[in-house]
Order: structure tokens, then C-alpha cells, then sequence
């Protein structure tokens, strides 16, 4: 696992964005995994500048989104097929149908997780995932107590997950639905290379449980150390709790140009 402590939002989005147009120009037709909530949005509006400047496409690449909640009107502004849609698919060029989601309203949800996991499989599986982290652990929607080999599946939101997301939801945490379709942390981990992001003091106690502490169902995102290809971008605020943080920015500043994210 990389730990790379930029001083913002913006620096950590170059890094990535570098990483992802240098991916779709040595393969345009790469499977791209896409998160929503707060901390991907710099990474998206940078992407979509360079794809403005004419320096990235996305006609031959396809994309999943890592969740979705259960039960939400297909026209909710908070549904996620919707949020992707204004942060960054409707603001470059993806084919239509190459961006696909779990379905949320499905009336047969274990059928619905099972098709969801074949289509990941049938595209060739994920060659990049950006990922973010909630303050309690959890990546995607598995939350503390998942099961470290979980796949596609509804999952129940803790009560502290529904507070953090209530902002997105008129600060009414009662409008928060209560489950959601979320990818399991083994189908995460089965991409090729998994870029998280994260900026906050909220955030810190978090990073260092994934980055330092063991391997543990009570932080879902330490079973990222099982992974042979992580990148972590913070912000030092972010890095607080970290111990060995000297060591990380010492290890990026003399890292090879070379090796790339």
C-alpha cells in the first residue's frame, strides 16, 4: 500500500487524474470503477478538464459505480446513477450504456447483486477503482462487521453512516434510506489497482486503523492491505493520526518517476 500526503484536494486529483489518462491512453477500452460522495469530485472536475483540452476520452472505456441506495425514485437527484451522471459521465464522452450501477429498485435484489457481480466479470474486471472512506471504516457501503470476503449484496447503513450522509439529504437524516446494493469488499478488491482518496481531520482515525492497524471486520477498509496494488492520497489533515507519515512523504519524494501511481 502507497501512502502519498499531498498539501490539498487538488494535488491529490492531478496525481490520480495522471494515473487514469495514462491508463486510457495505453488501453482506451479500460473498466473503470467510479465512487461517489465528497472525495472523488476533485478527481472528476479534473478529469473533465483534461477531457475539455482534448487529452482523454472515455468513448471505448467502461465504468461501475460501487453502490447504490435501495428504493429511491429513479429521478432522485441523490440516487447515484444520477450523481455519476452530473459529477463527471454527462461532462465527458462515455457511449451510452458503458456506465452501469446495481439497481436499487429491483424486485429481486439477491438476483439483481448476482447479475451485477457477471457483468463486472463479462467486462474483464475493473482496472482502476477510486475509492473513498467513511469515518467509521467502511468503503463502498460495507460497513464495520462485514464480512472480509463479502460480494455484491443489500446492505443495512449504520446510524452514523445515515448522519454523514444526511448533508446530501437537506441535512434530514430520516430522508437517508436505510439500505443500500453496495459491491462487497472482495469484488473491490479484485481490481487491478484501487486509488483512495481522503482529506479531513474526520478522516484521520480512519486512514491510520486502514493504513497501520490490523487487518480487522471493524475497519472493512484494512483488508486493503491484502491488496497488491493500493494507492492512498491525503491531506495532512487526513495524516494526523498517521505514524509513520515522515516515512511516507520521505518514501513519495524519492520514489522513481518511473513507477508511476
Amino acid at each position: 500500500m502507497e501512502l502519498i500526503i499531498q498539501p490539498g484536494a487538488p494535488e491529490s486529483a492531478r496525481i490520480v487524474a495522471d494515473s487514469i489518462v495514462a491508463l486510457l491512453q495505453r488501453k482506451p477500452d479500460a473498466v473503470l470503477g467510479l465512487a461517489t460522495g465528497s472525495s472523488p469530485l476533485a478527481v472528476y472536475d479534473e478529469l473533465v478538464r483534461r477531457h475539455e483540452a482534448g487529452d482523454v476520452s472515455f468513448a471505448q472505456a467502461r465504468a461501475f459505480l460501487l453502490d447504490e441506495y435501495v428504493g429511491l425514485p429513479a429521478d432522485h437527484p441523490q440516487r447515484y446513477r444520477n450523481v455519476i451522471e452530473t459529477e463527471l459521465v454527462g461532462r465527458v464522452d462515455f457511449a451510452e450504456g458503458a456506465v452501469q450501477g446495481p439497481d436499487g429498485l429491483a424486485a429481486d435484489i439477491p438476483a439483481a447483486c448476482a447479475a451485477y457481480e457477471q457483468a463486472i466479470v463479462d467486462a474483464g474486471g475493473v482496472d482502476l477503482q477510486i475509492l473513498g472512506i467513511g469515518t467509521d471504516g467502511h468503503i463502498a457501503f460495507n460497513e464495520p462487521g462485514s464480512s472480509l470476503a463479502s460480494r455484491t449484496r443489500i446492505k443495512t447503513l449504520t446510524r452514523q453512516t445515515r448522519i454523514d450522509n444526511a448533508r446530501f439529504f437537506d441535512d434530514d437524516v430520516e430522508k437517508v434510506p436505510t439500505h443500500t446494493l453496495t459491491q462487497g469488499l472482495a469484488t473491490i478488491r479484485a481490481a487491478r489497482h484501487l486509488v483512495l482518496v481522503s482529506t479531513g481531520r474526520h478522516k484521520a482515525e480512519a486512514i491510520h486503523q486502514m493504513v497501520e492497524g490490523p487487518v480487522s471486520a471493524m475497519w472493512p477498509a484494512s483488508v486493503l492491505q491484502h491488496h497488491p496494488h493500493v494507492s492512498v492520497l491525503v491531506d495532512p489533515a487526513a495524516a494526523a493520526r498517521l505514524q509513520l507519515a515522515d516515512y511516507y512523504r520521505e518514501t513519495y519524494e524519492t520514489k522513481p518517476a518511473w513507477q508511476g501511481l
